[in-house]
């Protein structure tokens, strides 16, 4: 009998397999192995059997993308197929500084300032100071003896200068940077015949070889252990060869990432020299923060990194379909959280040769106009010829519930602290990555089964779903608006499907609400009013838009809001979905919002005993209540 479990990972089975190979034997067939010191060799011989089938399983596992646990080798297989993860990205903010030169002196006729690169501010946040700097020597004129640095951008971090000299003594030598941390947007690699000469040629980095011809100035840059990075230069076939004793600096930033986000106000630690490399005194400038720090991010993580290597290995670094673009962008922009593209035929009407991008960033709400710009502007690289990508803004889809929790009171100490189990075990699941992203999806039955698996004490739950989109009004404007929900609506024949917070319009000083009424079981009208002493509705526009249930799309006709209820000129809008299972289409990005859901505590009392006949038990409905508002 051959002994075959060699790779079971169940010591008692490894063990049990032992016996039965020895059993096999007629000298050991009726032997007692329990009894015996023969079972101390049999557990040796299992743990041995034990820890080279997992050790067996484990390096197996490291040899493919899907299954590698460790970073290294998961970022050395993705390098295989032409991946660089992404690096970490510092937090970057704006800031014009004005300077003003001395009027008497050598200085009272410097044509030029220069700030040095390095850290040129610093700032605050989360009790916390951070560096700000520029990664290279920036220069304007001056004119009437002022120098304005106008939207300077700053990277938060260290900056750091790194050297080698090239050896062709060594075949093997390599150029990595020591640093961890490193923001490789920031990288500037030089090149000098000799480290005593003054004269130096950039080299630019690549992705790939396409177009790096012999004397390309071109460099690769890859992770390797410890999340570091080398610089490959080429080897006179692909991209120009260094000569023995080229001298090369690179200068970086190293930086705390995601960290230094929000930092806003900068005070000016900087160097400034004029043309005569005489200092410009810190009193005579003057530093304004024009945008907040913001897109630093973390080095990609390993689920990152399985999820877009092959993705991008596929699109073979060219933006054609829509899959392309996101597998694309966030290689260019890594603080992108979750990215949606469609092409412009999906419309209606249909824009052809165009395609929308919508990015929700890591951190923040929206993406800025600078990171825009950007962003489109290194998908240049990528595009094909009559394809034209546009970034929109991001759309959220807020979820909210409306929950009846029921519990059993014999097992309860703590009601407050048992809904406060509740609300986070829901917290967790809208930060699931099949909520968080575009294309996401709430799932009903997973949410009433997530509250009534909380506790054991939790006997059941009724659960409704509302939707809502916020309409950000523009005061003072007649504006036409358009909102859609990318969910079927549920039709009510009495209309007040959809509710709305107060506003107020132009010569009207009644504090307005919206609802709808059907037409049909497809669509329906719009309806402003105003509710009187009693509570009572009060039309006063009856025409003022029109629904489609189907498509769930809502559209107001050219109306002058004056202001909201709401801050920040807000109008909340809810409907009721036809389904509980709601999806993010195209642009909406779904937000679970708990802070904004209800949740009611009721005593079960036919559990707990109480009235097993169920006369005084409290039902609720399993429908959304009638009020006029929201």
């Amino acid at each position: 009998m051959a002994l075959t479990q060699f790779t079971n990972l169940d010591f008692d089975q490894i063990k049990t397999s032992i016996k039965d190979y020895i059993r096999s034997n007629s000298e050991f067939t009726d032997y007692d192995f329990e009894g015996s010191n023969l079972s101390l060799l049999i557990d040796t011989l299992a743990y041995n059997t034990y820890i080279t089938a997992y050790n067996s399983n484990a390096v197996v596992n490291e040899v493919f993308l899907d299954s590698a646990v460790l970073r290294q080798n998961v970022v050395s297989l993705a390098r295989n197929i032409g991946y660089v993860p992404q690096s970490k990205k510092a937090a970057r903010a704006v800031v014009s500084m004005l300077a003003s030169v001395p009027t008497s002196g050598i200085t009272s006729t410097t044509p030029t300032l220069t700030l040095k690169a390095g850290v040129v501010a610093t700032g605050a946040a989360n009790d916390l100071n951070y560096a700000f700097c520029v990664p290279q020597d920036i220069t304007i004129p001056v004119s009437d003896n002022l120098g304005y640095f106008e939207n300077i951008h700053v990277y938060e971090g260290a900056f750091v200068k790194t050297t080698f000299t090239v050896d062709n003594s060594q075949p093997d030598q390599k150029f990595i940077l020591p640093n961890p941390g490193v923001d490789l947007s920031t990288l500037i690699v030089k090149v000098k015949p000799t480290e005593g000469d003054e004269i130096s040629e950039e080299y630019t980095k690549v992705d790939n070889i396409v177009g790096v011809t012999t004397t390309s100035k071109k460099y690769l840059i890859q992770e390797v252990s410890g999340e570091k990075y080398e610089i490959i230069f080429g080897d006179g076939i692909i991209g120009r060869k260094l000569d023995n004793n080229n001298f090369i600096e690179a200068t970086y930033v190293v930086t705390n990432g995601k960290e230094a986000n929000g930092v806003s106000n900068l005070s000016f630690n900087g160097v400034i020299l004029d043309s005569n490399n005489i200092f410009i005194p810190q009193s005579t400038l003057t530093i304004n923060t024009v945008e907040s720090a913001s897109d630093g991010a973390d080095i990609e993580s390993v689920s990152s990194i399985k999820n877009y290597a092959p993705r991008l290995y596929s699109s073979q670094y060219r933006a054609v379909s829509a899959n392309d673009y996101e597998a694309i962008i966030p290689m260019i922009y890594p603080n992108a959280a979750s990215v949606s593209a469609y092409g412009g035929e999906e419309l209606n009407p249909p824009q052809y040769g165009k395609v929308f991008i919508v990015i929700k960033p890591k951190s923040g709400s929206t993406i800025s106009l600078f990171s825009k710009r950007e962003i489109l502007s290194n998908l240049k690289k990528y595009s094909i010829a009559g394809i034209v990508p546009e970034i929109i803004d991001l759309k959220y889809l807020y979820v909210e519930l409306d929950s009846s929790v029921y519990y059993n009171p014999n097992s309860v100490s703590d009601i407050e602290n048992l809904k406060s189990q509740v609300i986070s075990s829901l917290t967790s699941y809208s930060r699931d990555k099949e909520t968080n992203q575009f294309g996401g999806r709430v799932k009903y039955s997973k949410v009433v089964g997530l509250i009534d698996d909380t506790s054991n004490s939790i006997t059941s739950n009724i659960t409704k779903i509302k939707i809502r989109r916020n309409l950000n009004a523009a005061i003072n404007f007649n504006a036409q608006y358009e909102l859609c929900f990318g969910n079927e609506f549920h039709v009510r024949s009495d209309g007040y499907s959809i509710k709305s917070t107060g506003f107020k319009i132009y010569n009207n000083p009644q504090t307005l609400y919206l609802a709808d009424y059907p037409t049909s079981t497809t669509s329906g009208r719009i309806f402003f009013f105003y509710l009187d002493s009693v509570g009572n509705p009060v039309i006063v526009n009856n025409s003022a838009g029109t629904v489609n249930y189907v498509k769930g799309e809502v559209l107001l006709n050219s109306v002058k809001i004056v202001s909201t209820v709401k801050e920040n000129n807000v109008i909340e809008i809810q409907a009721i979905p036809e389904s509980n299972d709601i999806i993010g289409l195209k642009d909406l990005y779904i937000s679970l919002d708990i802070a904004s859901s209800k949740f009611t505590m009721i005593k079960d009392i036919m559990s707990s005993g109480d009235n097993v006949a169920g006369t005084r038990f409290t039902s609720t409905s399993s429908f959304v209540n009638g009020n006029y508002t929201r």
